[in-house]
């Protein structure tokens, strides 16, 4: 099988330290995963990937237009993309429309989760998603006011609003609101994320931010580790700065068990699937934030203590073998440095 890698970052040049630092660890990690096949991967003119026994392909074109016109000289892709206005479901559908096999979920799948709000739709009466509403930035004064009205009423209880980008990445754009004033601060803020013409607003629910990993073949779905994430709260924002791999918590085996029924419920996720939720132990539930379908920052730890070769796992499961058994041996810290991503066993 002629495989081609590419990460979104690397591949174009892109300079941004929300994805800069995770995007070359993803790639590297693969690379080094799967460097018995003598895989091909995309690469800037301006980007360096150290150590690789991957055959590099500079990228001098809009990346769009390079896969269109070289894509079908592989058999299999496997892109790693921010989902943001829609980089990932558009490269996968492009890839898809050259007959060229996604080492990943399908483009409808991409589609459906990349926007939170679709998500919550398919999911809401079914799994234990947080309630999710969809507010259009040119809505009518009467549908702000109503806004207005809720905080209003609410603020002495101190409830609580999440206000992000519908299609956002790492927390990007993420902000805890409390008033109808900082409401519409962060509905002023958020064009800056988005290009679509919507965001979501959620409920803040207090507890632990978790991920889990699990392979999918499209039918089944396995969980491979509960993974904690470093989030901070600094004036309203929320900041995604790491995360450990794996812990164990009271909720740990609820946690695996919803994930992955969530992700045999969506056709088409197929691959490493991350899986985001809230753990709230005042009340012993769990809570589905969202789902990432594609390869997630944990990647890059949790390939270092499971008790097989990760990278040829996902290529595995993508033909429909998935892991008869996952054993996690160590813990992994990861913690995101400007553009670096530095990562330490502790055991």
């Amino acid at each position: 099988m002629k495989l081609l890698i590419f990460e979104f970052a690397t591949a174009t040049g892109l300079d941004d330290p929300s994805i800069t630092a995770e995007g070359h660890a993803m790639l590297y990690g693969l690379l080094d995963d799967l460097k018995g096949l003598k895989t091909h991967h995309l690469i800037s003119d301006v980007s360096e990937i150290e150590n690789s026994e991957s055959i590099p392909v500079v990228l001098n074109d809009d990346i769009e237009k390079w896969l269109k016109k070289n894509i079908q000289n592989y058999d299999a892709c496997l892109p790693i993309a921010p989902e943001e206005n829609n980089i990932l479901y558009d490269l996968t559908r492009i890839i898809e429309e050259q007959g060229v096999e996604i080492i990943g979920s399908s483009s409808n799948a991409v589609k459906l989760t990349t926007n939170k709000f679709d998500t919550y739709n398919i999911l809401k009466d079914k799994f234990p998603i947080i309630k999710t509403e969809q507010v259009y930035f040119n809505d009518s004064d009467r549908k702000i006011s109503e806004y207005e009205v809720y905080f209003h009423n609410h603020v002495k209880n101190s409830s609580s609003k999440v206000v992000k980008p519908a299609d956002g990445v790492s927390c990007l754009g993420v902000t805890v609101v409390n008033s109808f004033n900082e409401f519409m601060k962060a509905h002023d803020h958020l064009k800056m994320f988005t290009k679509l013409p919507y965001f979501i607003i959620q409920e803040y629910i207090p507890g632990i931010n978790i991920s889990v990993s699990l392979l999918s073949n499209g039918d089944s779905a396995v969980p491979l580790s509960l993974n904690f994430q470093y989030v901070s709260l600094n004036s309203g924002e929320i900041k995604y700065r790491g995360g450990k791999v794996p812990i164990k918590h009271t909720l740990s085996e609820i946690a695996m068990e919803t994930a992955k029924n969530a992700v045999e419920s969506i056709d088409g996720l197929k691959g490493y699937i991350g899986v985001d939720m809230i753990l709230n132990n005042a009340n012993d539930k769990v809570h589905i934030v969202e789902i990432n379908s594609r390869l997630t920052t944990p990647y890059v730890a949790l390939r270092g203590i499971i008790n097989f070769n990760l990278g040829e796992a996902i290529l595995n499961s993508i033909h429909g073998e998935l892991p008869s058994e996952v054993i996690l041996n160590g813990e992994v810290n990861f913690f995101k440095e400007g553009n670096t991503l530095r990562i330490s066993v502790l055991k």
